[in-house]
């Protein structure tokens, strides 16, 4: 612009003037041209482009949720079982403890038991068959008491 009024030697400021007028259109006329050539090669399959991104985006976010929430709540079911399974082992070997500290007082019960009769049994001797046969059904009674 600042050539034509160089070469022409016009005032900028007169709007009469048809010639600066025909410039003017013609030059934003040329522009607009430019900016809808670049606005079809580039900014439209520019833009196609980006929806169809964001649509695939959204489905794949979409899909990830729903894989993630339901692996989640499977994760979660499968750990509320192993929590239960593990409070029934609790329970088991707790009671299986339980069992065998019985069973160890009945082996120390018994040998004690054992160990009276054969230090009585000794000490009676060979020679008395009656009082033999009291402490064997003595200790008897004493082990079904067990």
């Amino acid at each position: 612009m600042v050539d034509y009024f160089h070469r022409n030697k016009k005032d900028p400021t007169d709007l009469n003037d048809d010639l600066l007028k025909n410039s003017l259109s013609k030059s934003h006329k040329t522009y607009m041209g430019f900016i809808k050539s670049q606005e079809d090669l580039l900014l439209i399959p520019i833009k196609q482009g980006v929806d169809k991104m964001i649509g695939n985006q959204r489905d794949i976010v979409k899909f990830f949720n729903e894989q993630v929430l339901g692996a989640n709540k499977t994760l979660l079911k499968n750990q509320q079982q192993m929590l239960d399974k593990s409070a029934e082992s609790d329970k088991v070997i707790k009671l299986v403890f339980q069992r065998m500290e019985v069973a160890d007082q009945l082996k120390a019960k018994f040998l004690q038991i054992l160990n009276g009769y054969i230090k009585s049994r000794e000490e009676l001797g060979s020679f008395k068959g009656r009082e033999k046969e009291e402490l064997a059904e003595l200790t008897r009674k004493q082990v079904e008491n067990i």
